[in-house]
């Protein structure tokens, strides 16, 4: 057998595999991946069917459809003010993860070195650590509700600090920046030669009043700013895999160089179809309501167990401690609430590089009400 030097050599399964087939194994809800369990719209998939039958199965050009980049540049304007040109700084790709990989890809040379905001998506430190670059974390605590440190952001920097990475409302913490963030990051890389990769796929999952903070509502920000989003968050259709980055045209280029050589290009009746259902802004506009709602609803069931719950201020997650119940690592924990409660969360150690265990579980509560329901219902009768 010839061998071969892995280049990720720590890296195995993602955890969200591994619950979710531990969770169908064992019949137990689940409530670990980020997936709904309901239906997108019927329009969106007799839009889908349509664009088929118009004959549009062949290659979308590498950029996307131009009808879709027409209307992901007026919504972006819509929402934030912000303008991009639909030719030269706005590309769609196949979902969020390819967006992320591809944007670190493009700009991140060897020994450049990234600051990531931990617990952090998973996706973001192999892609660095394949191009060579070197993740410098920054760990948060749930103690003061996982907010930045922007006094140790001050310290990280130095002259190889090539890229910031972002991500609001974040998972799995979901917490939001505030303006008083905005001003820390300006003053931060004002004048410094540091890019910003923003993950915002969850921009519309965004609750109590508060305002999604993009980079691109500010001009000094968004011209260092990649940002990436997700067709699939917002559309309730995870496994379509389409999302979109935005940036300023220096870096789309080189963003676009990378995209032809991995993808090329993405599922064209897809395209056409979420172009025109994008037409009606009630898609997005009315998302944070139906999201709250369901996080009310699951929250107000938790306060029923023995959890303690932390704040949800975006995002479809819900995090909670239980350090108060048992010593156990969150990760046996999370195993023993499969196993013995019938329920999947996920352990927030996975989402550290050290493995920090705060005593901390994610739930996502994108489901039925039914499901939260029976789930509420089993981990109040779950015995420790």
């Amino acid at each position: 057998m010839t061998s071969i030097i892995s280049k990720l050599p720590q890296v195995g399964t993602t955890i969200f595999t591994t619950m979710s087939a531990l969770a169908a194994d064992v019949g137990a809800i689940n409530l670990s991946q980020g997936f709904p369990d309901y239906d997108c719209a019927p329009e969106l998939i007799e839009l889908v069917n349509k664009a088929m039958k118009d004959g549009h199965n062949q290659y979308a050009p590498m950029a996307g459809v131009k009808a879709l980049r027409d209307q992901i540049a007026y919504k972006t304007k819509r929402l934030y003010n912000a303008d991009y040109d639909p030719d030269t700084e706005i590309t769609v790709t196949a979902g969020a993860t390819q967006a992320l990989f591809t944007a670190i890809c493009a700009v991140i040379n060897p020994n450049d070195e990234v600051i990531v905001f931990e617990p952090a998506f998973d996706s973001y430190a192999p892609a660095i650590k394949l191009m060579g670059g070197i993740v410098k974390s920054l760990e948060l605590e749930p103690y003061n509700n996982y907010r930045i440190d922007w006094g140790m952001v001050k310290k990280l920097i130095n002259n190889r600090t090539k890229l910031i990475i972002l991500n609001s409302p974040h998972n799995p913490t979901a917490t939001i920046l505030h303006q008083e963030d905005i001003e820390e990051l300006s003053a931060i890389v004002k004048d410094q030669d540091i890019l910003i990769l923003s993950d915002e796929v969850y921009e519309h999952l965004i609750y109590d009043g508060e305002i999604h903070q993009s980079m691109a509502r500010y001009p000094e920000l968004q011209q260092r700013s990649l940002i990436v989003a997700s067709f699939g968050k917002l559309f309730h259709a995870t496994g379509w895999k389409v999302g979109y980055c935005l940036a300023p045209a220096y870096l789309m280029q080189e963003f676009k160089k990378i995209h032809q050589f991995l993808v090329f290009s993405v599922n064209s009746a897809m395209q056409y179809a979420i172009a025109e259902y994008l037409k009606d802004e009630n898609t997005y506009l009315n998302l944070p309501a139906f999201f709250q709602e369901k996080r009310d609803y699951f929250r107000k069931g938790l306060a029923e167990t023995k959890f303690e719950l932390l704040p949800s201020y975006g995002s479809y997650f819900q995090s909670v401690k239980y350090g108060h119940l048992t010593d156990e690592a969150d990760t046996d924990f999370a195993l023993r609430l499969i196993k013995d409660a019938g329920v999947a969360c996920i352990p927030t150690s996975v989402f550290y590089t050290q493995g920090t265990d705060h005593h901390v579980l994610r739930f996502c509560f994108a489901k039925k009400q039914e499901t939260l329901d029976d789930a509420v219902n089993r981990l109040i009768d779950f015995k420790l």
